[in-house]
This record gives structure tokens, C-alpha cells and sequence, in this order.
């Protein structure tokens, strides 16, 4: 699995509310920002039935976050089936086993843990937090839900209306209409063009059937990472990942996902009755194992990743107030990468501010950055990654988990500082000629859209 970095609107995520016990939980965690950011000995624990997961002891405070992820997400809908997954993670705490809604969200509640789910397009995440203490009845409540999950009426409908009034809600949102045009433009019919979130048509067709049979062909253990931190040892995390994980089927049964590279060189012009424009561009990428990754990293923090030191951000906004923000990211899909740039303007001065981007562009493509803002990236990127990654328990899990996604190795944490630092000038022009020489897709979605695009 690879890394999802850049959410794209097709991605939404069915939040579920915190509840008012966890909160002791959480603000007690933060607690461990100071010892965790000091050292993370991550250990790696196998179980009897092979499930393997990275664990953090740490009993500075009595807490335990669990953290993973299922490879296989959204891509996973059948045709006329989209937002099944989406439905799917609103349901695993809505009763499981022999416990129906209320008994199970009351017995979750006296534990004071808090379980929550959601989705990707290329996987299925679940987390779980605890009390030390309560260890046994969280455990006993995640092995229930994560093994028999019920996908009664009551809350199937439920889940399903809450979804339907939020994309009807959603129909004039123009990021959202953007975000539809725009995936339906660079991926064409590949499974990442899909509506995650599904559409009113079909979220009507699916039944507890379907549910069902997603559960069987994606909760299996050879397609199942896990991250643990906290007051729990070695021995005592194997039995309890055997109870929670152990009885399920060995191998998934996924739908192949073939790979696509986003098509470029493409105007796409998209009326839409709104005051402003959005603006959306795609490059090539470069996929997470390439060995120009930091490179094309270091290069894009220059160019629109450092929020308000980079190039685009003090051309667009604070030079010319074109925008209120304006950013570029690397994305990594398991079956695509790209790099993207996008922005909203005022619809008359759309024109204006896609062409500030493309000098922009071209200048960077052309010269790549310069030594000090080479070297002053790799100062933010490094000493920030604690901020952004390691900041609590639940940080910490996570993180776990998606270093496994990657497959970047257990002591990349340890290596990721030497990693940045050991990328050159030389090697980030490089990089830069290479993704922004190509002729990227243009995409303006506003009031005007095809007089913005000249």
C-alpha cells in the first residue's frame, strides 16, 4: 500500500462525534507529546496466527491507540454500488455480535474508549483508544465490530440518509462540483474518478448483502497493518491482537486496480454560477519508492508545499492578493501519482492568476530553487515531522501504520533526517525540469470558465 497524501473531495470521511469521556482521554494524552517526540522505539510483534504489528511502549500515562488500515478502499464499490465502503465505516459501531445499536454504543461508552473508522480510496482505516484499565472490554468491543459487524436496517437507512442529505447539501458547493469535473478529467473511468461518497441513485441500491460481502472480501489478514502505542507489552498485545484480528480469512478478495497516469495537457472549462474560479493543474509525479522522491519533496515544499514561504503563495497572494491561499502537493495513490496546484480567485481575475502560476511554474522548471531555499526547506521538512506526525499517542499510531503502508521500514524514522539532507541542489533541479517541462491539465471551474482559461 502507498501513501494517500493529498485528500481529494471523492475521499470524504464519515466522522464520528467524540464523546464527551473521551475528551479526558485525549486532553491526558498530550501529556505524552514531550516523551514521545524524545524517542520512539518502535518494536515489531508477531502473534501466533501472524498478525504483525509495530508497537510503542510508552506508560507515561495509562492510554493505549490502537491504529489500522485494511489495504483497499473506495476502489473496492462495484459499479452502481459507489459510497459502499463510505457507508460501510459508519456502521461498525452501530451494533455488532449479539449487541444491537444501543447496547453496543452504551457498552463503548462505559468504557470510555473511543472506536472510530473511515475510508480511502485505496484502504480501510479503524482506530481504537483506551484506558489501560479498560484493555479488556475495548478489545472485546474492537473484536466484535472488526468480526461481526450487524448492518441493521435501522442504522444502514439512517447512515444512508445522513449521506444522501449531505451530497444534496453539497450540489452547489463549488469545490465540490470541481472536484467531481476534475477527477472525471484526469482519471477518466479509473475506480479514482468515482464518487467515494456514492451518489443518491446509488446509495438507494445498497443492501446489507453488499455490506456483507465487502466485509468477507476485505477484513483479512495478509492485507492488514497495524500501529500500537502505549501502556501494553509485547506478550500482552499478541493475545490480544489474536483476539481481535486472528479469526479472520487469511487473503483477501480484492478487485484488481489497474494503474493510470492522470492525463495531461488537457484545458478543461466547467461553468458554474459562483463568484469565484477555481483553479486545479496536474503535473507528473513521482511515486514513493522512486528514488527521486525527496528531490521532487524539496522541490515542491519551494514551489507551493511550505504554506507561507513558497513561491506560488508570495506571487498569487501576498504580492498581488490574488487568492487567500494557493498550495501544490505531491500525490501518492496506491496506483497513481501526480503533482497538483490549485487555487480559488475572483471569477474576473482567474486569467491573471493562471498565468502568475505559470510563470511561476516555469521559473522553477527552468532554474529550480536556490541553495538558501534548498537549505531552508530541508530545515522546516525535518524539524517538523515530530510536530506533524508525533505529537501524541494516537499521532504516533498512526504514523506507524502508514510507514508500514509505504513500506519505508522500521527504522526509517531514524534515517528520514539523513534522507533530506543528503539530496542536492543538482538532484532538486533536476527533479523540477523533469515534472514541470511537461504540459500539465488546466482546469477552471467559475462563472466565466472559458474566458479564464486564455
Amino acid at each position: 500500500m502507498r501513501r494517500f497524501v493529498l485528500a481529494t473531495p471523492s475521499s470524504d470521511i464519515i466522522m464520528k462525534p467524540v464523546t464527551a469521556a473521551f475528551l479526558a482521554l485525549s486532553l491526558t494524552a498530550v501529556a505524552m507529546v514531550a516523551p514521545a517526540q524524545a524517542a520512539v522505539k518502535i518494536q515489531e510483534v508477531t502473534s501466533e496466527s501472524g498478525v504483525t504489528a509495530w508497537l510503542v511502549e510508552d506508560y507515561t500515562v495509562p492510554i493505549i491507540a490502537v491504529n489500522f488500515a485494511f489495504e483497499g478502499g473506495s476502489t473496492q464499490d462495484p459499479v452502481g454500488k459507489e459510497g459502499l465502503a463510505e457507508v460501510m465505516s459508519g456502521l461498525f459501531d452501530e451494533g455488532a455480535g449479539d449487541m444491537p445499536r444501543a447496547s453496543f454504543q452504551e457498552a463503548l461508552d462505559l468504557s470510555g474508549a473511543e472506536m472510530s473508522f473511515n475510508v480511502s480510496p485505496d484502504a480501510f482505516f479503524g482506530s481504537l483508544r483506551t484506558l489501560a484499565e479498560d484493555r479488556e472490554e475495548a478489545f472485546r468491543l474492537l473484536r466484535l465490530a472488526v468480526n461481526q459487524p450487524r448492518f441493521d436496517p435501522e442504522p444502514l437507512a439512517r447512515i444512508r440518509a445522513q449521506m444522501i442529505a449531505g451530497i444534496e447539501a453539497r450540489a452547489n458547493d463549488p469545490d465540490q462540483a470541481a472536484s467531481i469535473a476534475w477527477a472525471n478529467a484526469i482519471y477518466g473511468d479509473h475506480p479514482y474518478a468515482r464518487r467515494s461518497e456514492g451518489t443518491p441513485e446509488t446509495l438507494a441500491t445498497i443492501t446489507a448483502e453488499d455490506l456483507k460481502a465487502l466485509h468477507e472480501n476485505l477484513f483479512a489478514r495478509d492485507n492488514l497493518v497495524v500501529g500500537v502505542v502505549g501502556a501494553i507489552d509485547a506478550e500482552t498485545l499478541k493475545a490480544e491482537l489474536d483476539r481481535v484480528f486472528g479469526a479472520l480469512p487469511q487473503t483477501p478478495d480484492l478487485r484488481p486496480v489497474a494503474r493510470v497516469e492522470p492525463k495531461l495537457d488537457q484545458e478543461i472549462a466547467v461553468s458554474f454560477p459562483v463568484p469565484q474560479a477555481s483553479l486545479r493543474l496536474a503535473f507528473p509525479g513521482v511515486d514513493r519508492d522512486d528514488p527521486r522522491f525527496f528531490a521532487a519533496y524539496m522541490m515542491n515544499h519551494v514551489l507551493g508545499g511550505g504554506t507561507f514561504s513558497s513561491r506560488l503563495f508570495d506571487e498569487v497572494r501576498e504580492k498581488r492578493g490574488l487568492a487567500y491561499g494557493v498550495g501544490s502537493s505531491l500525490v501518492n495513490r496506491d496506483h497513481s501519482s501526480a503533482l497538483m496546484i490549485g487555487t480559488s480567485t475572483r471569477a474576473d481575475r482567474a486569467a491573471e492568476t493562471l498565468s502568475v502560476i505559470r510563470d511561476v511554474i516555469a521559473r522553477m522548471a527552468s532554474e529550480g530553487p536556490t541553495e538558501q531555499e534548498l537549505a531552508d526547506a530541508k530545515a522546516y521538512v525535518i524539524g517538523s515531522y515530530a510536530i506533524n506526525n508525533l505529537d501524541s499517542s494516537g499521532a504516533i499510531a498512526r504514523t506507524l501504520v502508514q510507514l508500514q503502508m509505504d513500506d519505508l521500514g522500521i527504522d526509517y524514522i531514524d534515517r528520514r533526517g539523513d534522507l533530506i539532507a543528503a539530496v542536492t541542489l543538482d538532484e532538486v533541479k533536476a527533479a523540477a525540469k523533469d515534472l514541470l517541462s511537461a504540459q500539465p491539465a488546466i482546469m477552471i471551474l467559475g462563472p466565466d470558465a472559458s474566458a479564464g482559461g486564455q
